[in-house]
This record gives C-alpha cells, structure tokens and sequence, in this order.
C-alpha cells in the first residue's frame, strides 16, 4: 500500500482539530478546530471547514467547498440494508454547506453515490439522504429533508421546511414551496405548494431572473395551460396533450424539456395540478 502523499505547506490545519494522516489535502486547505476528518476524504484546493466539522466516509469536497460548523458530511446512511460498504460522497467545486446540515454517503442497492453539484447552496439543518443526486447551482432553504434516492435537476430551489418523498424528481429550474411536503416528481420549472405538493405554474420568477425573454414566458405559458387545462371538463389524456404541445410548442428548448421529463418512466408519477387554500379559507 503506498503512502499518502504529502501535504501542501499551505495546508492550515487548528491544533485542536483531527485529520487522520491517510486523508488527501489539496493547496490552501483550512481545518478548524475540533473538525474530524477521515482516512478515506479528499479536501480539494481551497476547502474550508469553519469548526466542529465531521467528514467521514469516501468523501470528497471539491475546491473551494465552505462547510460551517456542526455539519456531517459523508457518515453511513439512515438505512437498514447498509452493512458497512465502502460507499461514496462527494460534494461539488465552490458550494457551501452551512449550520447543522448532514449528508449521507450511498447504498450498495441504490448508486453507491451521494452527490451534491457546485455552487449549490445548503442552508442550515438540511438533511441529504443516501444516494441523492443534487445538481448544479441548486440552494436548499433551512430544514429540508430528503428521503433516498431523491433527484434535484440543476437551478432548482427548495424552500424552507420541505419534505422530499424518496425516489422524487425535481426538475430543472423548478420551486418547491415551503413546508411542501412532495411525493410526486415536479416537471422542469414547475413550481408546487401546499401540505401535500400541487403543481401551480411555472416558476416565472425564475424563468425571468434567468433572463428568459417576455416572448417565450408567454409562449411557455400558453403550452402550460394547454397541458393543465384549468377546466377538466372534456379534457384529452395526457400523452394526447403532451402530443398538441410538442407540435405547437416543441421548438422550444424548454417546453422540450419539460416533454422529455415527463416522459422518462416515474417510481412516483408526476404532480398533480390543483389550486391551493391559503389560511384564510381562499383559494389561490
């Protein structure tokens, strides 16, 4: 077995933190105090670990990750099949990890991989179960909980308090309400609220903040509506509407995407649309 290689000088590791000697340090690496970190975890260049910070596992931070103090990154999952397996986690170039936050490595069942994309945003006291794929620039509000095997698409954003179902999809560029609790997969900038999720739009917030131009918001619009009718009365089955759409609408990359997503065989099915009661007894 060869040896670790060594670490860079530039390596700042506190006097009062724990690095077992076999793990893999890059440039500009800081390790604050009372951190622990494994045998088997790669910090990449320019990683920092604030305090009270645990990373075990086969886990690998990309440069310029930031976890913040009382995070656990890569320790064995919540399920009761794991037996041990030299399963993996990894988490993505410049995303930050804040307060409380745990990430769990993979199953041997499910892809043997818990990964989190870059310039993803994870607020404080999230939880990332096993074998969960979050994309790339994806934020993650305060108190979001995710059961394994749960998929979110680039861009998306999931709000305060959400429960992800295990095995859900999120789409690309969709919004998860808070407090939602989720139990079908979100199509790609799809945006969903309520005790129990109901898909009320697209996330037109989003769509403009991207810069998606005012010609295809509308555009987008009019092949939501043609997919949700508002009126059930008479309404064509879904693949024949998903049919109209990508005839009128297909040139469009992402009605196109949205098309495809809904596609792709489901352990959960899609969302439902539906109004959503506020507190005051209305409907929205």
């Amino acid at each position: 077995m060869s040896e670790p290689a060594p670490w860079p000088d530039s390596v700042e590791i506190h006097p009062m933190a724990h690095v077992d000697p076999r793990a893999s340090l890059g440039a500009g690496v800081c390790i604050g105090p009372w951190c622990l970190v494994g045998p088997d975890v790669c910090l990449e260049d320019n990683v920092r670990l604030h305090a009270s910070v645990m990373v075990e596992g086969h886990t690998t931070l990309g440069e310029g990750v930031e976890v913040y103090p009382f995070t656990t990154i890569g320790y064995p999952p919540q399920d009761l099949k794991y037996a041990g397996e030299p399963t993996r986690c990894r988490i993505g170039a410049r995303t930050v990890v804040r307060e409380g936050v745990t990430i769990h490595r993979g199953t041997a069942q499910g892809s043997g991989l818990t990964s989190v994309g870059s310039d993803c945003l994870i607020m404080a006291n999230a939880h990332i179960a096993h074998d969960c794929v979050v994309g790339e620039g994806v934020i993650i509000v305060n108190n979001v909980v995710m059961g394994g095997h749960v998929v979110v698409e680039d861009y998306a954003r999931i709000m305060g308090s959400a429960a992800l179902h295990q095995f859900v999809r999120i789409g690309r560029g969709a919004v998860v309400g808070g407090v939602c609790g989720v139990e079908m997969d979100v199509i790609p900038y799809g945006s969903v609220l309520g005790n129990r999720a109901r898909l009320v739009g697209l996330n037109w917030i989003g769509l403009k903040r991207a810069g998606v131009g005012a010609a295809e918001v509308h555009e987008m619009r009019r092949a939501f509506r043609m997919l949700y009718p508002r009126f059930a009365e008479g309404m064509q089955p879904l693949e024949q509407r998903m049919a109209l759409v990508k005839e009128r609408y297909g040139h469009i990359q992402r009605i196109a995407e949205i098309l495809s997503f809904m596609r792709v065989p489901s352990r959960r099915g899609l969302t439902r649309p539906g109004c959503v009661v506020s507190e005051k007894g209305s409907q929205e």
